[in-house]
């Protein structure tokens, strides 16, 4: 691997990238060709001693970031990589992202505060979304475990106010079912269901099982239940959201079907985007994370923050006078790009760049590395890949199997050539 340096000195590999250190702090990676980025944000979480926060400029940039670092870390496993997954939905939308989007989401945001190493990467549209406050994600997760004494009427109403759906069979996240002294539940944030057997009060065991077949299969100790939603249905939170809304809109409030809905427990489709009104007040994404976290921005991700800033007041102004559906501000909502910025002077951060940096400015720092050799591809040739054209040297191709690697030469070589 050639070595990278500051842009007065040598250059810097990206395996021994600069970090900054302190609080408002900044560096200035450049030269960061193809995958290159990734390698150097896998070398930065293993050298800091702090989680990595990877704002992206949109959700595809941000699940390469994921898959590539995913790859950089195999074999490697010494810190966590997670992602913040997006809702997937545009601004102020009539209905609710998936709940396995839900489920994602809420697990990252229960680790975070306890993340001491690591990586999330997060699209910077998601970082922008207001969200509901640790403290009552703390508050409204439990433990169960073998053996703990269990009010089954009064973990059914902290379920239901939760956001749980009682269903006849558990498929999903957020489903439970109550058979007799058969509770089974589908927790948000775990990777499969499990069915809890009790003795009376007392919980006799826990297991996994399969919810296609319904069998059960390997006991657990305990199991951690978080919120089945970003937003509460408990009475307190019925009674300040209804507050809220007076407060907010003007007109009688029952004749809009939100009001109506959450005033009789029911969470309509497209709640989330009334989030604020149910908490005294809400986080973002930067009060989750531990202070002096590095945050590395990649380029065009401030750009980013504004055209999406653009989108959400455009959407905001097109949907905002449906008397039946108001809408809150979006400084409500979101948040803007100017108190993004602010937030993320609290941090050290990277700013990272697939161009060589030219700027004589301090914390720029130059990468040797150089962008991929273009090799040309036409679909209609028999031999479509034929890199020899326009490289020189050794050229490299992954295979996804051993079948598809043997075929290789023959997409790559002309008769009788040597691979």
């Amino acid at each position: 691997m050639s070595q990278s340096t500051d842009l007065a000195g040598e250059c810097i590999s990206p395996l021994s990238p600069v970090l900054p250190l302190t609080a408002g702090d900044r560096r200035y990676w450049g030269g960061l060709y193809g995958s290159s980025k990734a390698l150097a944000i896998h070398a930065a979480a293993k050298q800091a001693a702090t989680p990595v926060i990877v704002l992206a400029p949109d959700l595809n940039t941000a699940r390469r970031f994921y898959e590539e670092l995913r790859f950089f870390r195999a074999g490697d496993a010494d810190y966590p990589l997670l992602a913040f997954p997006d809702w997937e939905t545009l601004p102020y939308d009539l209905f609710s992202p998936y709940q396995d989007i839900i489920s994602e989401r809420l697990a990252t945001l229960a680790r975070l505060p306890e993340l001491e190493r690591g990586i999330v990467v997060v699209p910077v549209s998601t970082a922008m979304h207001r969200l509901l406050p640790y403290r009552h994600l703390r508050a409204h997760s439990l433990l169960l475990e073998t053996g703990q004494q269990l009010d089954m009427d009064g973990f059914r109403a902290r379920l239901s106010e939760s956001g749980y759906r009682f269903v006849s069979q558990v498929m999903e996240h957020g489903d439970v079912a109550i058979r007799g002294s058969l509770l089974d539940i589908y927790p948000m944030g775990a990777g499969r269901p499990y069915r809890i057997d009790l003795f009376d009060t007392e919980i006799d065991s826990i297991r996994v099982f399969d919810p296609e077949s319904q069998l059960s299969s390997d006991k657990v100790e305990s199991i951690h239940i978080l919120p089945a939603r970003e937003i509460s249905l408990s009475p307190e939170a019925i009674n300040r959201f209804r507050a809220s809304w007076r407060e907010r809109f003007a007109g009688n409030p029952a004749a809009a079907v939100v009001y109506r809905d959450v005033s009789d427990g029911i969470a309509p489709a497209g709640i989330e985007y009334y989030l604020p009104l149910f908490y005294e007040s809400t986080d973002t994404l930067f009060d989750y994370i531990r202070p002096g976290s590095l945050v590395v921005v990649d380029e065009g991700s401030l750009d980013a923050a504004e055209s999406f800033w653009g989108d959400v007041q455009e959407r905001y102004e097109q949907r905002r006078h449906d008397l039946e559906r108001p809408l809150l501000a979006p400084a409500e909502m979101f948040t803007p790009p100017d108190v993004l910025s602010a937030a993320l002077k609290g941090f050290p951060r990277v700013h990272t760049s697939g161009l060589a940096q030219t700027e004589q400015r301090a914390g720029t720092v130059r990468f040797a590395t150089r962008a991929p050799l273009h090799l040309p591809v036409d679909a209609r040739a028999g031999r479509p890949w034929h890199p020899r054209a326009s490289a020189e040297g050794r050229a490299w191709q992954t295979a996804p199997s051993r079948p598809a690697a043997q075929s290789a030469p023959d997409r790559w070589c002309e008769p009788g050539e040597n691979p």
